[in-house]
């Protein structure tokens, strides 16, 4: 089986290693490199540097649509099937033809629910206990393709979308080979559109704390933005990055400081309260919560600010 590796983040390298051990890699695909850090050095992604070190063939097309050149790279490649995975472009229909086996992509979730950008942080988001991964065969559409392959994962009560990637990156990887081991056996089943949930991109916004929800809720938003965004409060139009929340019993208005004691800082929420460890200022390095409230004069009664949705953008005439 000759296989073309269509992925960029890191998130994606046990799923290439996984498949390069078992099977022939033709082609590794990868994002173009992208311009990282102060210096804006340009840097190619995690997928194309170890596909550099293992000096398999690498294409970084900028463009899929209408690249007549990169088809025919794909098809030059001899592939049989290729494999997505994180690799973040939408496939044309002219490109999808091209392997005898089509394109099998592997998805964070138990589709149809959290189809897009962000499954695994949504998922954490919503919190759900259950998520785990889907090898689909891909079509045109956003994850809308028939499921080959799915198997669940619980997700442990302290996971953040950091600990729940690495634990999907792992299966991942194990249910590609089997999928492509058993390849042009397995009956594709249709997913029922009329069950699917999204997943879109996380912005900014997505880290701020809504002290009015739940202290669940709120627990669970930061374990999903823990990678990025991350969770954000304000203090009188201050901005502070908050890490190490956990459920904890309390009861005030919702942003109302309960407690400050060595552990950290309670927060009350809609319903319960919010335990908080560390607390990171603008511009400054992440402290424990009660020296910071200390310094900056936080004590019980002290109310954060209310998060407040974004005024949506009016319609075009």
């Amino acid at each position: 089986m000759k296989v073309a590796f269509f992925g960029s983040p890191a998130f994606a390298l046990p799923v290439l290693e996984a498949i390069r051990e078992a099977f022939e890699v033709v082609l590794v695909v990868a994002q173009p490199d992208k311009p990282v850090g102060r210096g804006l050095k340009l840097t190619p992604p995690p997928v194309a540097a170890r596909a550099a070190e293992l000096g398999l063939p690498l294409a970084q097309p900028r463009r899929l649509r209408n690249n007549a050149a990169f088809a025919e790279q794909l098809r030059g490649s001899g592939a049989d099937v290729a494999v997505t995975c994180a690799y973040g472009k939408l496939l044309p229909g002219s490109l999808l033809a091209v392997p005898r086996y089509g394109f099998l992509n592997t998805h964070t979730s138990l589709l149809p629910k959290y189809r897009g950008a962000a499954p695994i942080q949504q998922a954490l988001i919503h919190g759900e206990t259950v998520t785990g991964t889907t090898i689909m065969q891909t079509d045109e559409g956003m994850d809308t393709g028939p499921v080959l392959l799915q198997e669940a994962l619980p997700i442990h009560a302290d996971w953040t979308a950091l600990e729940l990637a690495d634990a999907l990156s792992a299966q991942a990887a194990r249910l590609i080979v089997d999928a492509l081991r058993r390849a042009g056996d397995l009956p594709p089943q249709p997913q029922d559109h009329a069950q699917a949930t999204h997943a879109p991109m996380l912005s900014k916004e997505d880290g701020f704390v809504r002290w009015h929800d739940t202290a669940r809720q709120i627990v669970d938003r930061s374990r999903g933005v823990a990678a990025w965004p991350q969770t954000t409060a304000f203090l009188n139009g201050a901005r502070l990055k908050l890490a190490g929340l956990h459920v904890t019993d309390g009861h005030g208005h919702p942003g109302q400081v309960l407690r400050v004691d060595e552990d950290g800082l309670t927060v009350a929420a809609a319903e319960g309260a919010v335990h908080i460890r560390t607390v990171q200022p603008e511009t400054k390095k992440a402290q424990p919560a009660h020296t910071w409230a200390q310094a900056a004069g936080v004590q019980p009664g002290t109310t954060f600010d209310a998060w407040t949705p974004p005024t949506p953008e009016p319609a075009q005439p």
